[in-house]
């Protein structure tokens, strides 16, 4: 006849069998928590994907305006967003390249917000900026785009310090013009209407070929 201790003894044992076999069931049959694929990734296009970005570079425009130095300026805030947010590789103008981007600023404008009878009181800067994307090797123009930008500011009594407004106006304007380019690009490049262009077979190859035909 068992006695109590015995029995508790004897449930204790059944309790540990009952959990190692589940243990063992679950490691038996190969539970596993798998992560598969590329992953997320930034700017739509896949982590995994073996075709490298176009390399374009970006000549200076040219200034249609009477603002001096606009053109440096808004260059570079073309190569600083191209760079960063188009999906491409930005290159300097005398390295080889695949696309070629070229543009006017053909406008500024400094509408009038509000003001009074004798003084002007908030302003505007406009800007409209149009760029042209040619494939390197052929000049083919592959897209071309009409960007603007503006800016508010506010007029004071000091004409000097209107001046450095109506610049960081126009400098804010410039990056605005930038950041959406970059992203229209992007957009056309994922669209496949700007990838990477293939090279082609030479025009020796090209007549040899035509040559052999009966």
């Amino acid at each position: 006849m068992l006695t109590p201790a015995h029995k508790q003894t004897m449930n204790l044992k059944n309790r540990v069998s009952l959990l190692c076999l589940a243990l063992f069931l679950l490691t038996g049959c190969g539970y596993q928590f798998r992560v598969e694929g590329a992953g997320p990734t930034i700017g739509g296009t896949t982590a995994a994907s073996s075709t490298p970005p176009p390399r374009v570079a970006i000549r200076t425009l040219r200034n249609a305006t009477f603002e001096p130095n606009l053109e440096t300026r808004f260059t570079n805030y073309l190569r600083r967003e191209f760079s960063s947010g188009s999906g491409a590789q930005v290159v300097s103008e005398g390295e080889e390249a695949d696309l070629v981007l070229s543009g006017d600023i053909l406008s500024v404008l400094l509408p009038t917000l509000s003001f009074t009878q004798t003084t002007t009181l908030e302003s505007r800067t406009e800007v409209v900026v149009a760029i042209r994307v040619e494939e390197m090797r052929t000049k083919k123009v592959l897209w071309s785009h009409l960007a603007k930008g503006s800016s508010e500011f506010y007029v004071t009594l000091d004409l000097q310090f209107n001046r450095v407004l109506q610049n960081r106006a126009l400098e804010q304007a410039g990056r605005y013009v930038a950041e959406d380019l970059a992203s229209r690009f992007l957009f056309q490049l994922e669209s496949g209407r700007l990838s990477k262009p293939e090279v082609n077979s030479t025009p020796a190859e090209s007549n040899k070929t035509e040559s052999n035909k009966p």
